[in-house]
C-alpha cells in the first residue's frame, strides 16, 4: 500500500487534468517528450533510428509509442500494449442553445453506453476541442471551461412518483443539461464561454467536438482507504498505467509499442479507432523508416504479443449472483484475466498462460473474469484491432464496481500492480 497510494494518487491527477480524449492524448504526448520521445508526424516523411522513442498521434485523439531496442540484430519482436482514451459521456451538438420556457438547455447526446441517472444532479462542464482559423488555416485548440458549468436536473418525486420503481430517462426530454436563465446578457451565450475558455473570439470557432464531463475530483476512501472513486476509470486507469510503464522502462530485445485509441465506447469504427489502420500503418511506416522487409516485419508480429486492456467487472457486494460462479474478480485482486467464449476477447489457453506468467515474474497476483453464461456481455478493442494486425493477444483488465457509471469504483493497489506486470512486459 505504501507504494500504491502514491500512484493511485498520480493516476487522479492524470484522470482530474484529462476530461475529453483530446486532453488525454495531449497528456500524454507531454508525458513520453519528457522522457525523450520525439514526435512523428503522419503527413511528413520519418526518420527512425534504433535505440530511439518516438510518438504519433492521430486526429488529436488517439496515439501510438514506440521505442527501439538499441541492437536491430538482437529483435525477437513487438511487444504491444493497447487501452481507449473515450469514456460514456454527453456530446454536445451543433446549435446547442434551447430555449425552455426561462432556461436556457443544451442540445446534447449520448456518446456511449452510460448508466443515465448517475449523470443527474451532478456539477457538469464541457471540454474537448474547437476548429478555429487563424491566418487563414484551420488549427485545433483544446478546451475545458474550468468551473461548475451545467446540471442535468431531475425531475421532483412529487411529480414522478414511481422513479425508484425504476424509470426509463428519455435522453432528448430527461438528459438536457441546465445552462443559463436567459443569455441576453453579454458574454453568456455558448459560444462566448466556449471562446473564452479556448482564448479565441467565438466568430473564428468554425466546429467543435465538445462533452460533458463530471466535476467530480477523484478520491481515495475506504476503511483502509483501499478504493479510488472517480471518474472515467474506465478506461484512463489502464491508459495511464500502460502509458507510464513503456515511458519509464528501458526497452529490452522486443519492439515496444503503446498504442491508445479513440471511440471504443462506440463501436471503435473511426480513423482514430482500434478498427481503423492506425496501428498497422505506424507498423508499415517503422518498417520502412528502418529499411526493415515486410517479411521480417511479418516474422515479428508473429513473435510478438499483445496485452489489450480494459477494465474488468469485480464481483458486486449487493449483487455477487450476477457474476459468474467460479470466476469472480474482486477489486484488490490484481489484474484480470478475461475469457469469452465467442471471442468478445481474444485470450486463449496460451495467451492467459504467458499473461499469468509475466505477473509471476513481477510477483503480482491475477485474476479470471467470464460472463454469466445468462448474461452476454461486451466487448473491447482486441478482437477488433487483432482483425487488422494478427498478433498473439490476451484481454486483461482492472476490476472495478459500477462500470459506465458518471463516477467508478477501483481499488488502490490494482493500477501498482498492473504497472509492474507491465515493466516486466516492456523490459524482456
Amino acid at each position: 500500500m505504501k507504494q500504491s497510494k502514491p500512484y493511485a494518487k498520480a493516476l487522479l491527477k492524470f484522470i482530474e487534468e484529462s476530461p475529453s480524449p483530446y486532453h488525454v492524448i495531449a497528456n500524454l504526448t507531454e508525458l513520453y517528450q519528457a522522457q525523450g520521445f520525439e514526435a512523428l508526424d503522419e503527413k511528413k516523411t520519418w526518420k527512425m533510428e534504433w535505440g530511439k522513442s518516438y510518438v504519433i498521434t492521430r486526429n488529436g485523439c488517439a496515439l501510438i509509442a514506440v521505442r527501439l531496442p538499441k541492437d536491430k540484430k538482437k529483435v525477437k519482436g513487438l511487444h504491444v500494449a493497447a487501452a481507449h482514451c473515450d469514456s460514456p459521456t454527453f456530446k454536445v451538438k451543433e446549435n446547442p442553445e434551447r430555449q425552455a420556457g426561462p432556461y436556457v438547455t443544451l442540445n446534447a447526446e449520448p456518446y456511449g453506453g452510460m448508466i443515465h441517472s448517475t449523470w443527474l444532479d451532478r456539477p457538469l462542464s464541457i471540454a474537448g476541442r474547437v476548429a478555429v482559423e487563424e491566418k487563414g488555416e484551420v488549427t485545433s485548440k483544446l478546451v475545458s471551461v474550468d468551473r461548475d458549468l451545467l446540471v442535468i436536473p431531475n425531475l421532483a418525486i412529487h411529480m414522478n412518483r414511481d422513479v425508484n420503481k425504476g424509470y426509463e430517462y428519455k435522453p432528448q426530454t430527461d438528459l438536457q443539461p441546465l445552462f443559463a436563465i436567459g443569455t441576453e446578457e453579454k458574454g453568456a451565450s455558448f459560444l462566448d464561454v466556449i471562446a473564452k475558455a479556448a482564448g479565441v473570439k467565438p466568430e473564428q470557432i468554425l466546429g467543435h467536438d465538445l462533452f460533458l464531463y463530471v466535476r467530480d475530483k477523484g478520491r481515495i476512501f475506504g476503511a483502509q482507504e483501499e478504493f479510488i472513486l472517480s471518474p472515467r476509470l474506465d478506461d484512463l486507469q489502464c491508459v495511464y498505467t500502460l502509458a507510464e510503464s513503456q515511458a519509464s522502462t528501458p526497452v529490452g530485445e522486443y519492439v515496444s509499442i503503446c498504442a491508445i485509441f479513440d471511440n471504443e465506447e462506440v463501436g471503435s469504427g473511426s480513423d482514430q479507432g482500434a478498427d481503423s489502420t492506425f496501428f498497422e500503418d505506424v507498423l508499415l511506416r517503422m518498417s520502412e523508416a528502418l529499411s526493415i522487409s515486410a517479411g521480417k516485419l511479418r516474422e515479428w508480429i508473429a513473435a510478438g504479443f499483445l496485452i489489450s486492456a480494459d477494465n474488468a467487472h469485480a464481483v458486486h457486494p449487493n449483487h455477487p449472483e450476477k457474476a459468474d460462479p467460479t470466476n469472480r474478480p474482486v477489486i484488490g485482486g490484481g489484474p484480470v484475466v478475461k475469457f469469452s467464449a465467442a471471442q468478445k476477447y481474444t485470450t486463449d489457453g496460451f495467451t492467459a498462460a504467458v499473461f499469468r506468467s509475466l505477473c509471476k515474474k513481477a510477483d503480482v497476483p491475477s485474476q479470471t473474469f467470464t460472463n454469466h453464461s445468462d448474461m452476454p456481455g461486451g466487448s473491447t478493442l482486441g478482437n477488433i484491432s487483432t482483425a487488422h494486425v494478427s498478433i498473439p493477444s490476451v484481454d486483461i483488465g482492472l476490476p472495478q464496481l459500477a462500470m459506465h457509471s458518471a463516477v467508478e469504483t477501483a481499488g488502490v493497489n490494482d493500477a501498482y500492480f498492473l504497472a509492474k506486470v507491465m515493466k516486466e512486459y516492456f523490459s524482456e
